[in-house]
């Protein structure tokens, strides 16, 4: 899963890759408008839990290059801006609706497959 802003705030896109195994089963991306990273990083994360509904997953072990989302939702950092506070808690609620979860956050170039997707929906909105 990846956000991104182009600005902070800038113009933003989201991004989920939803895999099993080493197999790519799905994948999706959107221009969300403008946008903080962060708010497309927790909006990236949101999409992509629920891409991994819809093919059915029952555990989810999510992969993003956010650093503050991965310990935010790991519980290693607090949510302290006000407008994070609700996209945290739909996260956590839709982590909930898993038999199982987890979340680590590994370097943008691990990510190479999603921050693809974003900047491909930031380059076609610009057209």
């Amino acid at each position: 899963m990846d956000g991104g802003a182009r600005g902070n705030p800038g113009p933003a896109a989201i991004a989920a890759v939803v895999t099993i195994g080493e197999d790519e089963v799905a994948h999706e991306n959107d221009y969300i408008g403008e946008a903080t990273n962060n708010v497309a990083e927790y909006r990236a994360l949101l999409l992509g839990l629920e891409l991994a509904k819809r093919v059915g997953a029952t555990e989810v072990d999510v992969i993003n290059d956010s650093e503050l989302v991965a310990r935010q939702i790991g519980g290693e950092y607090k949510v302290k801006q006000a407008h994070l506070k609700p996209l945290y808690q739909e996260a956590m609620a839709a982590l909930r609706s898993f038999d199982g979860w987890s979340v680590r956050n590994v370097p943008r170039a691990e990510n190479s497959r999603a921050d693809g997707l974003v900047n491909e929906a930031l380059d076609a909105r610009r057209r």
